[in-house]
């Protein structure tokens, strides 16, 4: 971040409220960043509408986990083809601009699958291309979001910053997926849709009122040479090469559980959309738990223990969830399923946007999205796989324990990333 972004920034914080009630969240003391979480926080409720009505629509059609998997997969397939590319504009363009740009398109397909669903059009062909053209805008709209933070908030902000967005993305999670089953329920799969549309209006909305300084772009570049600079700037820095990895096998063997949700709502419990937002709401009420945990104990207790404890949390309660058939279970491990999960996840997303340097912020966090979404697919082809063929309770038993060894593979390099973790902070720009 440039010396007049801080400033600005900084600034930003003369009519914050007291600190006591933004001590846990600092970052809610910068105005602009106040104006972004209240739209994020709205934009992301809707994407929940639309993942948790996709998966059912695909399941009213179909009757298939394979074919749920696949739509899943398509819709992130994307950004493991194009999210390098984007890290590349990213770095060239106006973050704010490229978001207005994102922002407009996904309204426009949200908008169109769900007309095309109330007219009883939609079919699984349908489905797909446009799951992966919004896939495609993600591929450049996910590092755009990741990289504008810190254009937002001052770097004594910034990890604040990174554990209020992952309490967005939960807040959304408890929310969207309950609204999602009452709209299912009363009036359609196709009006979550198009409520999915309307909530992009909240993010233009905010960015429309936000006064940004950008910070200065990257000189031009062929789009390869910029590529090569971030993918070798990334893997010789010692913590993100590790961290990067560790995401890529939490995204293949982690993430994908949520794929199954759908057929395990249905066949394991004989719950229908409602209940399903259920299941998606206890998990996310663990995600929430799991944000004021790590951004209170950030400061106290070292990374490698949020994410080794996060993986082992995770895994052994997902392991359970996966062989009860009991609701009331259910619901208590897929809350610690959430705070597992994003223990691992805020707490590497918030080391390597604190390590990076501001002139590769774009393309490492495209590097970060092909991990953590661009290798979703392979995952949601696998769990689909071997849940066809095996089960869906063998298929998430076989991932939680990949995840869980991965875990306990960092413990023994806890010394190594935490001396490695305090030199490169106090090598950056305050």
């Amino acid at each position: 971040m440039n010396s007049a972004t801080a400033q600005h920034n900084e600034s930003e914080t003369t009519d914050a409220p007291p600190p006591k009630r933004t001590s846990v969240f600092p970052a809610l003391q910068n105005s602009n960043y106040r104006i972004y979480f209240s739209g994020q926080l709205v934009s992301v409720i809707g994407t929940w509408l639309q993942i948790v009505a996709q998966g059912w629509l695909v399941l009213q059609l179909t009757q298939s986990a394979f074919l749920i998997g696949l739509v899943a997969a398509l819709a992130t397939t994307p950004s493991l083809l194009f999210s390098l590319f984007g890290g590349v504009i990213v770095d060239r363009f106006p973050k704010k601009r490229i978001l207005f740009f994102t922002q407009l398109t996904n309204t426009a397909l949200a908008l169109t699958l769900g007309i095309l669903t109330i007219l009883g059009l939609a079919s699984i062909p349908i489905i797909c291309v446009l799951a992966f053209c919004m896939g495609t805008v993600n591929a450049l709209d996910a590092p755009a979001r990741q990289a504008f933070i810190p254009e937002v908030v001052t770097k004594d902000e910034l990890a604040s910053a990174v554990a209020l967005n992952s309490a967005v993305f939960n807040a959304g999670r408890v929310i969207g997926p309950v609204i999602a089953g009452i709209l299912i329920a009363v009036v359609g799969t196709g009006w979550a849709f198009i409520a999915n549309a309307v909530s992009y209006a909240a993010v233009l909305i905010a960015l429309r009122f936000m006064h940004i300084k950008p910070s200065p772009p990257s000189p031009p570049q062929h789009p390869f040479t910029a590529i090569r600079q971030g993918v070798q700037y990334a893997f010789a820095h010692p913590i993100i090469r590790v961290l990067l990895v560790y995401v890529a096998i939490l995204s293949i063997f982690g993430w994908s559980y949520s794929t199954l949700m759908p057929i395990i709502a249905q066949t394991g419990f004989g719950l229908g959309a409602t209940g399903l937002g259920w299941l998606y709401t206890a998990t996310g009420l663990g995600s929430l738990l799991a944000t004021l945990v790590v951004s209170a104990g950030a400061k106290r207790i070292r990374p490698t223990y949020f994410v080794v404890g996060g993986a082992v949390i995770f895994s052994i309660s997902l392991m359970f969830f996966a062989q009860t058939n009991s609701l009331k279970a259910a619901l208590p491990l897929l809350f610690l399923v959430g705070m597992g999960l994003i223990s691992q996840s805020a707490m590497t997303t918030t080391m390597i946007q604190s390590m990076v340097e501001s002139q590769f912020r774009g393309r490492v966090m495209s590097i970060y999205v092909l991990m953590f979404l661009g290798m979703s697919p392979v995952g949601n082809f696998l769990v689909g796989f071997l849940s066809d063929r095996l089960g869906y309770a063998t298929a998430i038993t076989i991932n939680a324990g990949v995840v869980l060894v991965a875990g306990l593979s960092l413990l023994l390099l806890r010394n190594k990333i935490r001396a490695a973790y305090l030199t490169y902070k106090s090598t950056l720009p305050q």
